[in-house]
């Protein structure tokens, strides 16, 4: 599929587009990683894609190259606690609102894979499955996976033997096969989630 919503808003007249994603909504364990990225406008890779479809080869390639390319990114890490205390669709919210504000040249529009929130002077849309459908999304969701996944390796480091490098966080069979045996570690696990609390009982 041709990544060519970010076409359809420079047709419309905006000239500094930034585009959002997130990264560990799902997982059982570490933070929720957001990414805003601003491409120029001539800017196209044919690898570039939403970051689930590619392999952790094709992104671990790609992700030097967009930093080196984009305009401007910005990345932001919400750890456990506070995915805990706000639940994680509101850290994920923000997240990315925070990926933005942090921005450092100015931009007109914010386009997200299905993230509402408000910014102060500029509008942001959500698209669902943005990051199948925009180049500068598909780009924020690479830099945010990857960044995340080199997190839950550094943890795995910390904390050997419950498999952070393999699963990162996820709730895979291997992951709860492990919290059978090991306790959950506070302030990397999320508490809130079910199969931690049931852990927990």
């Amino acid at each position: 599929m041709a990544l060519v919503l970010d076409q359809t808003y420079y047709k419309k007249g905006f000239k500094r587009l930034v585009g959002c994603d997130e990264a560990g909504r799902g997982p059982l364990a570490g933070p929720v990683v957001a990414c805003c990225v601003m491409l120029p406008h001539s800017f196209s890779h044919p690898l570039i894609n939403d970051s689930k479809q590619l392999t952790e080869r094709q992104r671990e390639l790609l992700y030097p190259l967009i930093m080196q390319e984009a305009l401007a990114y910005s990345i932001t890490v919400i750890d456990a606690p506070t995915i805990d205390q706000i639940n994680i669709l509101e850290a994920s919210r923000l997240a990315m609102k925070q990926s933005c504000e942090k921005l450092t040249i100015p931009y007109d529009v914010v386009i997200t894979d299905a993230m509402a929130f408000e910014l102060p002077n500029v509008p942001v849309f959500p698209h669902i499955k943005g990051d199948s459908l925009s180049l500068t999304i598909a780009a924020a969701s690479i830099l945010a996976k990857v960044t995340r996944d080199r997190l839950m390796i550094a943890l795995d480091q910390t904390y050997p033997g419950y498999g952070f490098a393999q699963h990162k966080g996820y709730p895979t069979a291997s992951h709860r096969r492990v919290l059978e045996t090991l306790p959950p570690i506070k302030g990397v696990h999320r508490f809130t989630f079910g199969p931690v609390k049931d852990v927990l009982k």
